[in-house]
């Protein structure tokens, strides 16, 4: 049979091909304008927008210092006199001005000279100004000024002997120190061989020629360590260039590793040129508080006859003091204390010679607190605080009066626990009184004899007053508050403070929210999250005012809100806070609490979307941006990792044994971002700078092979020869993080190839 062929009339035909075919609606678009308005939310356009409000002082002898402000016509050097209640012009800064004109500095007028260190001579007659590269000497009545060429600039970096008439520098894996009247040099060590050197500032993510030694208070004696590299391995980076490639090789011990950094404790008698070797073994490249070996964990005896120092374990799970005698080198232990986590003397340590005590920072009451013990001893005399809050800092101590200026964190009722506040205690552990008793986050800088301090107290929305109050706290003058009315102007909105509770239910969490500067209460927004875990910081930083904070006003014009919080395993709490995921770096990185924060944000906020929530972060950051990506992938649909230390036996050892335990077994990888790539399913961009010597780029390789791997869509941006910060081209990396959020998570097209110029 036949088939039978059906036909289209050609009428027919010709209506089909009319009808326009399905398609997607267009894109929403964002223009260079819409980028332009979050540019002008960036630090290096709003921060000059606040003036006044800001005092770093130098002090002189008699209590009297001078600072430097900002005014609305410029800026100026003023001098004040506490005992006479008197602030008044360091300088004829007009008559200084022409002089400088006539001695060929360049042109400029008084109120805006572009000197920004000053320095007074000691019968207060001259000023040297620091005017770019060049020092400048006038007389304060402006009448002359001559180029100063008395001091030439060092070719190494060096550090200055209290008296200021000797350097001490490294030459050659060498100490050495430089007459600074005469330039004359004089070659202390001669046995510094390559990584075996004397106070060499090399291990991990440092490696510089910085000297790292302690001066005795005499100018006689140095204290510092020969540090033993050889057997350690290395890390290798390689510069991108036309050519054949540069190699970089430095000594990088990684956790595990059977030989990290060791330091030699050595004594050395300057006029002599002699070394006394402590009578010790060998002490692991660590301190008390920090990353670093650091000068902090010594204290010379004021005759410097005597240095005490602390020996902290490779596990940072205990500290050692220990008392040696300058002259013969012999060592004794005084006290130990140990921890079944990390060990941290949050508030430092002093001693009181005199009295033959040591002043203890301790957290064994789950809170940072102090304790005397006896120098002879080494008994434990008694606790000098108790309570909630911990004790920060120890910022003065007045033997005299047997009493010490604090800086503690949490003991006012009713205040973000994270500001910080001031107190004098006696060393009995009698009469704690609060000496800043305004609301806010102050910060203090205490005169060298501790009759007065300046006090500059703020929060994230109220900008800084200043002020100098006396011993007993009494406000003696105001100093200066900031202006903020151009910043308004321009429209600046400040953050807003936020207390939500962590993922345990019970746990109060701080932070911060950034809505548009257009906020509209009827949208709803896209949320993303700025992280930074801890353990040794937080997201948020400083609670002190800031016209900005890093890009997140900026991102949030951009049409989403942005948020901070700091969650369980940051510092400045309690311990157990602290410790929250000590061991679990990876499984918990505090994003339980930051899941549950956002969480809770939108059901307070009708306005936020979690159903478009993101996360970003640097370094540790980094770390957590990745991780929330692969271990909550239902929850956060794009996310930005830069420079992130995924895997802590690829970074040094010594962040990842103080954070994570030593290396044993497979402890350290169930921690590891490449171990859970598999479960991405949103957006991810990976970012590093191909010669990061902090966090080696082979961490973010580590995350993409795994990706490959498991046959996961992913961006991934190498920054050839940047570091850690990606310097020149950050601003660049912040572009590229604005288009990833506007084109993945609000769904828009970002304006092609946008520009961020620094200079507004």
């Amino acid at each position: 049979m036949r088939a039978t062929r059906l036909s289209v009339p050609a009428f027919a035909f010709a209506a089909l091909l009319a009808v326009p075919p399905l398609s997607n609606p267009p894109r929403r678009e964002l223009t260079t304008g819409d980028y332009d308005r979050a540019v002008k939310m960036l630090g290096f356009n709003l921060d000059s927008l606040v003036v006044g409000g800001k005092v770093t002082a130098t002090w002189l002898p008699d209590d009297r210092f001078y600072y430097r402000t900002t005014t609305l016509a410029g800026s100026e050097w003023l001098l004040v006199d506490p005992a006479h209640r008197t602030q008044q012009a360091l300088f004829n800064a007009d008559a200084v001005a022409q002089s400088l004109a006539r001695a060929g500095a360049g042109t400029f007028d008084g109120n805006h000279l572009p000197a920004l260190k000053a320095e007074l001579s000691s019968d207060g007659a001259q000023v040297t100004l620091e005017i770019k590269e060049h020092r400048w000497r006038c007389d304060v009545s402006g009448h002359a000024c001559q180029a100063d060429t008395a001091r030439q600039t060092p070719a190494a970096p060096e550090v200055v002997s209290p008296d200021g008439k000797r350097a001490a520098f490294i030459r050659n894996w060498n100490l050495w120190v430089r007459d600074v009247a005469s330039g004359h040099e004089t070659q202390l060590t001669t046995d510094g061989i390559e990584n075996f050197g004397y106070a060499t500032d090399n291990a991990g993510w440092v490696h510089s020629n910085r000297p790292v030694l302690l001066w005795s208070p005499d100018s006689k004696k140095i204290a510092t360590q020969q540090q033993d590299d050889r057997p350690v391995g290395d890390m290798y980076l390689v510069e991108t260039r036309v050519g054949h490639p540069r190699l970089e090789a430095w000594k990088y011990p990684l956790p595990g590793d059977s030989a990290v950094s060791m330091v030699s404790r050595v004594i050395i008698d300057v006029d002599a040129a002699k070394v006394v070797r402590l009578a010790t073994p060998p002490d692991f490249h660590r301190a008390m508080l920090g990353d670093d070996i650091s000068m902090k964990d010594l204290i010379w005896s004021p005759d410097g006859s005597q240095l005490a120092y602390v020996s902290t374990s490779r596990d940072h799970q205990s500290a050692t003091v220990h008392l040696a005698d300058a002259t013969s080198g012999a060592v004794r232990t005084i006290f130990d204390e140990h921890s079944p986590t990390q060990f941290e003397s949050v508030a430092g340590w002093r001693i009181l010679w005199a009295d033959h005590q040591i002043i203890w920072s301790s957290e064994r009451s789950d809170w940072a607190a102090l304790y005397a013990y006896d120098l002879q001893s080494g008994a434990l005399l008694h606790p000098i605080t108790t309570g909630a809050g911990p004790v920060t800092d120890i910022d003065h101590v007045d033997e005299r009066a047997h009493s010490l200026l604090v800086e503690a964190r949490g003991r006012e009722a009713s205040e973000d626990p994270y500001f910080r506040h001031y107190y004098r205690v006696r060393v009995d552990g009698r009469q704690w009184t609060a000496l800043t008793p305004e609301s806010g986050d102050h910060a203090i800088q205490v005169a060298p004899d501790g009759r007065y301090f300046i006090d500059s107290y703020s929060t994230p929305v109220t900008p800084p007053t200043v002020v100098l109050r006396d011993a007993n706290g009494k406000v003696v003058m105001p100093l200066t508050r900031a202006d903020i009315t151009r910043l308004v102007a321009a429209g600046w909105k400040p953050p807003v403070p936020i207390v939500t509770t962590a993922h345990d239910g019970k746990t109060k969490l701080y932070g911060l929210l950034f809505r548009p500067t257009n906020f509209d209460s009827t949208q709803h927004y896209p949320i993303i999250n700025s992280v930074y875990p801890g353990p040794q910081t937080g997201s948020v930083g400083s609670r002190s005012f800031a016209a900005a904070r890093r890009d997140c006003q900026a991102l949030a014009d951009l049409g989403f809100v942005v948020v901070e919080v700091d969650g369980l395993g940051t510092p400045w709490r309690s311990k157990s806070f602290h410790d929250a995921y000590y061991g679990a770096m990876g499984r918990d990185n505090t994003l339980p609490d930051q899941v549950a924060a956002m969480r809770e944000l939108a059901t307070r906020y009708a306005w936020i979307d979690t159903t478009r929530a993101a996360i970003f972060g640097h370094s540790g950051g980094g770390f957590a941006a990745a991780d929330a990506m692969f271990r909550y992938p239902d929850f956060f649909k794009v996310g930005i990792a830069e420079s992130g230390n995924h895997d802590q036996r690829e970074y040094e050892d010594d962040w990842g044994e103080r954070y994570q335990g030593l290396l044993s077994g497979d402890n350290y990888a169930a921690e590891a971002n490449q171990s859970v790539a598999k479960n991405l399913t949103g957006h991810l961009l990976l970012a590093h700078g191909s010669m990061d010597d902090n966090v080696p780029p082979y961490n973010t390789m580590l995350v993409a092979k795994a990706l490959i791997e498991a046959n996961k869509e992913f961006d991934e941006l190498i920054i050839p020869n940047v570091h850690h910060g990606y310097g020149a081209a950050s601003l660049y990396m912040m572009r590229r993080r604005w288009d990833y959020f506007v084109r993945y998570l609000l769904d828009a097209e970002p304006p092609k190839d946008y520009h961020i110029a620094s200079a507004g």
